[in-house]
């Protein structure tokens, strides 16, 4: 039997490298999607529940989860670039967010006096904000890069060699 032509071959090689690329993608995505999921739930958390936080904690973990839950979300949306591309743009978003609340107009803050709109856009402005955001986003970073080093070294350890059976 005579194997196909060279072309025919090499875009099958592409269409099976896409598909397995974009596998990948969906599945980075749900799992951002569940991290966003869990620390949106933190976050809503440490505010109903703030009485019974050590006070530290109770005053800037929310602002801090809230930021951390942008970075998920901006890594849905941007998966196939980098870390530091996304932590960017999630950083950005924050910050322009805690500007935002110097603005007073009737229909913004008619907007920020929903439950949706205050917890988007905030009510007022704090620089203390600007840290738990950095921090935030930070954690996010931290946690992804941390994972990424323990997958490689699961498959390479030691020698860099993929692990034997």
């Amino acid at each position: 039997m005579e194997s196909p032509p060279f072309k025919t071959r090499i875009y099958s090689h592409l269409l099976e490298t896409n598909v397995v690329a974009l596998n990948r993608l969906t599945k980075k995505r749900i799992l951002y999607f569940l991290c966003a999921l869990a620390v949106m739930v933190a976050g809503l958390a440490s505010r109903r529940y703030r009485d019974r936080l050590p006070e530290f904690i109770a005053e800037y973990a929310g602002d801090a989860l809230w930021a951390l839950m942008v970075y998920f979300l901006v890594s849905i949306l941007l998966v196939g670039r980098s870390c530091a591309f996304r932590a960017c743009i999630a950083i950005v978003f924050a910050y322009l967010v805690e500007v935002s609340q110097l603005y007073h107009a009737a229909w913004i803050d008619t907007i920020r006096q929903t439950t949706l709109g205050g917890l988007v856009l905030g009510h007022g402005f704090l620089w203390s904000d600007f840290v738990c955001y950095s921090v935030g986003v930070a954690v996010g970073v931290v946690a992804e890069r941390g994972i990424e080093w323990l997958h490689k070294k699961a498959i390479r350890p030691n020698s860099g060699k993929p692990k034997s059976e």
